[in-house]
């Protein structure tokens, strides 16, 4: 189930997007990009409909996913 970004307050939006980050461990190549920068990429990306929150009913677990400009 797709999770609008805005329904969220922003507390629990920087939350959820802090953990995928962690979670993710993103590969930058050689520069080091501060974890704040990584969160406001996401958040960015967010609010462009470049990635969406998806929520599983069945393990209750959220996460975040690019979003594919092919399909």
């Amino acid at each position: 189930m797709k999770i609008p970004w805005q329904s969220l307050s922003q507390p629990t939006l920087i939350g959820l997007v802090q953990e995928y980050v962690s979670r993710e461990g993103t590969e930058y190549g050689f520069e080091e990009i501060p974890f704040e920068t990584k969160v406001a990429q996401v958040v960015a990306q967010l609010r462009v409909h470049k990635a969406e929150i998806l929520y599983d009913e069945e393990t209750q677990t959220t996460t975040i996913a690019v979003i594919d400009d092919a399909s």
